[in-house]
């Protein structure tokens, strides 16, 4: 196929088409609540957790960002470190065992980052003790009152060590991220939020994680699940042989790529405006279908993706917003030559987004 039936396909894979507010009626065979989404994914970036919050409501037309703040609340999915040393939503049933085959791997640098950090391997083992103690019998702690039982508990967290030991905890398994309470993170026990993990053998793992991706994200190399999981080549290998037939190769503009059999059909493309990070551009290591100016999208190359403007799939502006208690009020900045007609269909994809805060929309062009 080529590059253009591909991308279609793509954003098919992603659940971002049909998903205009007014627009198409999602189909029966696809993820209709955030529960659903993010079993779709496998693993949703969240570390912003702004960003990940739209990321969800972008995908689920007319909801609001308090109905999925109050989703978040059952308790399905939540937040944690399951691979690549980076804050994803994962399906609550599955972090364990997505801890142990992925997330693993990111503990194998925590020695060097100690040392660094000017910490040992008991206080950080002790740091773990208390928070568990803190935390036991249903707690729920925000950031800063865990910071606190730290403290109290003789464990020093200035500067970047609190931030580590809490990433420590969470990576070992022990403790997650809970929704917020207001604008603070929230931790608790990771058994006691999920006294029920699913837990499937190693390759049986691997085999779901491939499934997922390819699922999510498809078409897409191996070289982007890899990227993606953080494994190695051979776990992937592994991974994508236990999917079998679930999955498919299909060759884009002469590059190999895989696909999930079967794709929801979500209706014709449109214009989106997509948060900075989605797995619409962190899912993949090759962007060029997207865009020909990932430079323009993440500014330095310094990590931090700019939210996008995209239609048909492709990026078309990026944008930024300004939010007061009376409004939202979004800049626009065009990366390609655009009509009134663009003006005119991009200020109609940030209106979902307004619409998501329950605000009254601004829109600023150059």
């Amino acid at each position: 196929m080529d590059a253009t039936t591909a991308l279609g396909l793509r954003m098919t894979s992603l659940l971002l088409r049909g998903n205009r507010l007014g627009g198409n009626t999602p189909a029966s065979n696809t993820p209709g609540d955030v529960a659903g989404i993010v079993d779709w994914f496998g693993a949703m970036q969240a570390q912003d957790v702004n960003s990940a919050l739209w990321s969800l409501g972008c995908r689920l037309p007319g909801v609001t960002l308090a109905q999925v703040n109050e989703a978040l609340e059952d308790r399905s999915v939540l937040r944690t470190w399951p691979m690549r040393g980076t804050v994803h939503f994962v399906p609550a049933a599955d972090a364990h065992w997505m801890l142990d085959l992925m997330g693993v791997r990111a503990l194998a640098g925590a020695a060097k980052r100690r040392d660094t950090l000017g910490l040992d391997e008991a206080t950080v083992d002790r740091a773990v003790d208390v928070l568990g103690a803190a935390l036991k019998g249903g707690g729920r702690l925000t950031r800063s009152e865990c910071m606190t039982a730290m403290a109290d508990g003789g464990v020093e967290v200035t500067g970047q060590r609190g931030y580590h030991l809490l990433w420590y905890a969470s990576q070992r398994g022990v403790t997650a991220i809970a929704p917020h309470v207001g604008k603070e993170q929230t931790f608790v026990l990771l058994d006691e939020w999920v006294p029920a993990p699913h837990r499937p053998s190693r390759d049986e793992a691997l085999g779901i994680i491939a499934l997922r991706y390819f699922r999510s994200h498809g078409p897409a190399t191996r070289k982007d699940f890899v990227g993606w999981t953080g494994l190695t080549a051979t776990d992937c290998r592994t991974g994508v042989a236990v999917a079998g037939d679930a999955l498919q190769p299909v060759e884009v503009d002469g590059v190999e790529m895989l696909v999930a059999a079967v794709a929801p059909d979500l209706g014709p493309g449109e214009w989106l405006a997509l948060p900075g990070f989605d797995e619409y551009m962190l899912g993949y290591k090759d962007r060029s279908l997207m865009t020909d100016d990932v430079d323009a999208i993440v500014p330095g190359g310094n990590g931090v993706f700019r939210s996008t403007l995209v239609q048909g799939g492709r990026v078309r502006a990026t944008w930024t917003r300004a939010l007061t208690r009376k409004g939202v009020t979004v800049t626009v900045e065009p990366l390609t030559s655009f009509t009134k007609r663009d003006y005119s269909d991009a200020a109609e994809a940030l209106a979902f987004y307004a619409a998501y805060l329950e605000l009254p929309l601004t829109v600023k062009n150059p």
